[in-house]
């Protein structure tokens, strides 16, 4: 049961609003329990108001709360959680971003020489293709039924079904195909490939990559489906054009293979493989100094501010109480202004944020103590982080509702289905 909510959910928010998942998105039964006990808290006080059913209002809602969840998880990635960690983290180099990008993942207060390594990239790693046959814009020959067949990925077997009327044209099938595979969520995405006006269904597996002992990231039968057979040789959905590959690099003079572009070196650095390296050509990969370092991590911070701030001033023509939202942000920031300004920040007309990275760092090149200069953008960093935390957990107070009743003050009850409405609006269009 975890699993298809897990999917449905996943399904809902690549559709409205997909954001990355982060290792902050893990939380101890502690964290949990915190924030279970602060859901109970608000709604003990709570009014009583009438359920929202609009979908524009529920997709707002939504939306609102993945983007506060965004906000939380880039101030936790400078270290915002911690009391003196905040804009401590290192940031890494690459001498080629065309090349690869990297992140460095290792521990901040490693001593002797900083870390650096060399690499070459001589492939990259390449999903597994399957390129179906070409077929005229004709009517299907298949006769009408309802078919189906299985896709096998990743130790799973999904089946899908589906049906052929009178008078289809193989477009009109493959079309729908198409769409049956991508919404599926399965890790195998579907596109129409047209040649010399015919029409043929391209798949390809999100993922990268062979593991030892398999020849194919996913196969395509209908050799034992539940359904009428022959879609798969129809449709030529077996045959793979591009069989998936490992990358080949070398790191520090020593020849490699990863299954992903994206992947880790000694605990140090995370790397993003993005085009083949020129003969003869290496990428340094090493360490930024602490001033280039800090400025990342500001920029880093006004990006996540100026996002949110962008989510929010969204639905400033639908939504009214998205206005208060706003006014609480750009409020956040005027509080600290003056000391915001001397170090390279200007506020632009919608609140967003505007940042100097030049005053920044004559800033930090005159310091005697980096920590004491930038103390104020740590109070304005807390400030961020419990106001997104605050529309993370209710993201419903800022949408316009219609209050039934006050409780009784002194006498008032916990009402635990009250959160229970924000996961009916993810869940309703599929039950």
């Amino acid at each position: 049961m975890s699993s298809v909510l897990n999917a449905v959910y996943n399904n809902y928010l690549t559709a409205y609003t997909p954001k990355p998942l982060t290792r902050y998105d893990a939380h101890k039964k502690s964290e949990l329990r915190n924030v279970y006990n602060s859901i109970v808290k608000m709604n003990k006080d709570a009014p009583w108001y009438l359920p929202t059913t609009s979908k524009e209002t529920q997709h707002y809602a939504v939306d609102l709360k993945e983007n506060a969840r965004e906000l939380h998880n880039v101030i936790a990635g400078l270290g915002g959680l911690e009391k003196d960690g905040l804009f401590s983290k290192k940031s890494a180099y690459s001498s080629d971003n065309e090349i690869a990008d990297a992140t460095y993942i290792g521990p901040q207060d490693f001593e002797g020489e900083a870390p650096s390594l060399e690499l070459e990239v001589r492939s990259l790693a390449s999903p597994q293709e399957n390129l179906g046959l070409f077929l005229p814009d004709a009517p299907v020959s298949l006769p009408p039924d309802t078919y189906s067949f299985d896709i096998s990925i990743n130790d799973m077997n999904y089946e899908f079904q589906f049906s052929i009327s009178e008078g289809e044209t193989n477009r009109d099938v493959q079309e729908r195909l198409v769409r049956l595979l991508n919404n599926s969520g399965i890790g195998v995405k579907a596109n129409i490939a047209e040649s010399e006006g015919k029409t043929s269904i391209r798949l390809m597996s999100e993922a990268t990559g062979l593991s030892q002992n398999k020849s194919r990231l996913f196969t395509v039968s209908d050799d034992h489906t539940s359904k009428s057979t022959g879609t798969v040789d129809y449709f030529g959905l077996d045959f793979v054009s591009h069989q998936a590959s490992n990358a080949d690099i070398v790191i520090n003079g020593e020849g490699r293979t990863a299954a992903s572009n994206h992947f880790t070196v000694g605990k140090l650095f995370e790397i993003d493989l993005k085009n083949v390296s020129p003969e003869g050509r290496s990428v340094q990969i090493g360490l930024k100094t602490d001033i280039e370092s800090l400025a990342d991590n500001v920029a880093h911070l006004i990006g996540g501010y100026n996002d949110f701030m962008k989510a929010a001033s969204s639905y400033l023509g639908s939504q009214a109480k998205s206005r208060q939202l706003v006014q609480e942000l750009k409020g956040i920031a005027l509080v600290h202004g003056s000391s915001l300004e001397s170090i390279g920040f200007t506020m632009a007309e919608d609140g967003t944020l505007e940042l100097d990275k030049d005053t920044l760092r004559d800033t930090a090149l005159r310091s005697r103590n980096l920590s004491e200069t930038f103390s104020h953008l740590k109070g304005f960093s807390d400030m961020l982080l419990q106001k997104s935390d605050q529309v993370a957990l209710n993201p419903m107070q800022y949408v316009q509702r219609t209050t039934v009743a006050y409780k009784n003050p002194g006498h008032n009850f916990i009402s635990p289905y009250a959160p229970s409405a924000y996961s009916g609006m993810m869940f309703n269009g599929y039950c």
